[in-house]
């Protein structure tokens, strides 16, 4: 497992924000504060979704807003 620190993107507000099947994982990264080591999810951020990335739990950009707590 992969622990995550503020700024990475695990815990942004754009991790996987388009990949609907896998919220239910996501919000346990973000709860939790660790991932598995090969997760992998689209990032959402306006600037970057044309390019349809891919980024790793502890990936991170100048683009980080930290996800709202439930």
């Amino acid at each position: 497992m992969l622990k995550l620190s503020d700024g990475q993107c695990g815990l942004c507000a754009h991790f996987g924000e388009h990949a609907a099947g896998d919220a239910p994982m996501i919000v346990q990264v973000r709860i939790n504060g660790e991932a598995p080591e090969d997760m992998l999810e689209p990032c959402g951020h306006p600037t970057n979704e044309s390019l349809h990335l891919k980024v790793s739990p502890i990936g991170g950009c100048d683009g980080f807003a930290p996800a709202k707590s439930a």
